[in-house]
């Protein structure tokens, strides 16, 4: 059903997965699973690893999910999907259990959760997290732009530490 993938054979281009396909992030605690849809972040080489950073805001009901775990998944769907994911990113787990209602089916890869529907799946272990801080902006313009609540994203860096993507 999956095959893997080293991080340097991955033929994908990383702006098309990220801000066009988006992906999902999911992580696990206590038996329990959540995620939500994200399109920004990146990809590339920090300390040595291969890594994506991921950024998430404060309210988001998955992050205490992913704040306990030490590891957590980026899945990347297939088109015929977008629906599910727009649903994913605009229902909270908090108030229903979108997984389920999504008819997504969850498997857990090195204790990450990882969704059989996907076409591609990243398994990633937390190396970083640091909330961002207004005063570190150099660019003021982007806080006007993305930050009327001041509600900053925690910047999570992440070991890449396995590629699957579906057998089809």
């Amino acid at each position: 059903m999956w095959d893997k993938v080293k991080p340097e054979e991955l033929n994908e281009n990383v702006f098309s997965l990220i801000n066009e396909d988006w992906m999902l992030v999911a992580a696990s605690k206590d038996g329990k699973t959540n995620a939500m849809t994200a399109s920004w972040g990146g990809m590339g080489i920090l300390w040595g690893k291969r890594v994506a950073f991921v950024f998430v805001r404060p309210q988001r009901y998955t992050k205490t999910f992913m704040d306990r775990a030490e590891t957590f998944s980026l899945s990347v769907f297939p088109e015929e999907l977008r629906g599910m994911m727009n649903y994913m990113g605009t229902v909270s787990g908090r108030d229903e259990d979108k997984i389920a209602a999504s008819g997504l089916h969850v498997e857990m890869v090195n204790s990450a959760p990882v969704f059989k529907e996907s076409r591609m799946v990243m398994v990633c272990r937390k190396l970083y997290a640091q909330p961002m801080e207004e005063a570190c902006f150099i660019d003021k313009a982007l806080i006007d732009a993305n930050y009327k609540e001041k509600d900053f994203h925690t910047m999570y860096v992440v070991e890449i530490e396995k590629i699957l993507v579906q057998d089809r």
